[in-house]
């Protein structure tokens, strides 16, 4: 696909005119040499990064920036950038005069660089250093604050830099996220037309058509990204960025996030809570789409209740506070907002348990997920020595409560009251 042609809008047949306001996006080898041209009005420059990105293409960045005044703000390497107040207030402390912000990195410095950027008008550029997730193209950003994950909605870079030569070097388990990443549209996709027939949601085949093609796409690069195949890393960037895209034609993130995120958003934020390791996004994503693909399954073969589960306000508050702890209260304040705890969709359920069942089924099951993950060599043993049983129910059961959307988890939760082993 013709990335930079689909920028400019799509007239689509759900009715809207589709847009991205990113003006470039250039992936391919010696992609930096291009940052000569687009910052030739730019005379001071912020570079965002972490010690590690920083050595992946900062000399790089810099040789071809060589007549710019630039000021650096570099995270450190050794230990989790987290994107909360003290890692924006750090970046904001360096912003004056500066007329670009230059992100060099992937998740987390993107999501600070278009956060900043988006609040104090700066133009931001972000060169990747990681095929790892689909944020590039996106104008979301995903934030810790307060404790919360929150996807805030935020300002697109002017221009996506992803050079397949610093891309192919980076960490094999960043490349590997990517991969899961893409693998956990699945999931994303099958709660978008999930929510579309539940609720009435906006939904656009196009979109939705894209991002299934892109899933497809990446499939065939599993084993040409474990030998770090130029070819290989460059599709997967593609597919990554084309998803962003679409999430921007979205106006949401509803493309490419869904009860899978849910999942891996539940084990972050409780492991930060706690103090306890967690894995990487992507990988968490990939494994959590299989266990999202083992809900669609149990309820695809179950009889649908003649009435919604429910616990008591007081067992609820209790188990929420069990789980969350310090961030309990901010997720129940959102849950009492949005208001799913006192929606009655049974006659709803009920009388669309047959289409409800054919949308679940339209995604692979989850033995076909896995076989996806082990051509990348994913090893589900990883995920269960991660995180016990428990605390994996606990996300079935919860994770849905650190979100305003609608997924299968919600399903899951109103029908069997979100118990793996029970339905």
């Amino acid at each position: 696909m013709d990335i930079n042609s689909i920028l400019n809008g799509v007239e689509c047949a759900c009715g809207k005119t589709h847009h991205c306001d990113i003006e470039y996006v250039h992936i391919e080898a010696g992609a930096i040499a291009r940052l000569e041209k687009l910052c030739d009005k730019k005379e001071n420059i912020l570079i965002v990064a972490d010690e590690n990105t920083y050595s992946a293409a900062g000399e790089k960045v810099e040789d071809i920036l060589s007549d710019k005044a630039i000021k650096r703000v570099i995270f450190s390497g050794k230990t989790v950038l987290i994107p909360d107040e003290v890692a924006i207030e750090r970046v904001r402390d360096d912003l004056d005069g500066a007329d670009l912000i230059l992100g060099i990195g992937s998740g987390v410095i993107q999501d600070l660089c278009k956060y900043v950027s988006f609040f104090s008008k700066i133009p931001y550029i972000i060169v990747a250093t990681a095929p790892s997730m689909d944020g590039y193209a996106s104008d979301g950003a995903a934030m810790i604050l307060g404790g919360m994950k929150e996807t805030v909605k935020a300002g697109l870079p002017r221009a996506i830099i992803a050079d397949t030569e610093v891309l192919k070097d980076a960490p094999m388990e960043m490349i590997k996220a990517g991969y899961g990443d893409i693998i956990g549209k699945f999931s994303a996709l099958c709660d978008w037309k999930l929510s579309s027939e539940i609720n009435g949601e906006y939904f656009c085949e196009y979109i939705y058509d894209t991002t299934y093609n892109m899933i497809k796409n990446t499939l065939g690069t599993a084993k040409g990204l474990l030998v770090r195949d130029l070819k290989s890393i460059k599709a997967l960037m593609e597919g990554l960025i084309v998803v962003g895209i679409m999430m921007s034609f979205a106006g949401s993130s509803r493309p490419a996030s869904g009860s899978e995120h849910h999942l891996s958003h539940f084990f972050e934020i409780v492991g930060i809570v706690d103090g306890e390791p967690y894995l990487a996004h992507g990988i968490d994503v990939a494994y959590s789409t299989v266990i999202t693909a083992d809900i669609r399954e149990k309820v695809v073969k179950s009889a649908f209740p003649d009435e919604l589960y429910r616990e008591s306000k007081t067992e609820y508050a209790e188990n929420m506070k069990k789980i969350y702890k310090t961030v309990a209260e901010g997720c129940m304040t959102l849950q009492d907002e949005v208001g799913n705890y006192n929606v009655d969709r049974l006659d709803i359920y009920k009388a669309k348990e047959q289409k409800i069942k054919e949308i679940l089924s339209e995604m692979p099951s989850s033995e076909r997920i896995k076989d996806m993950l082990v051509m990348a060599e994913f090893d589900m043993a990883e995920f269960y020595a991660t995180y016990s049983e428990e605390k994996i129910q606990n996300a079935i059961s919860y994770a849905k409560d650190l979100k305003d959307r609608y997924t299968v988890l919600w399903l899951y939760y109103d029908l069997f009251g979100g118990r793996m082993n029970e339905a």
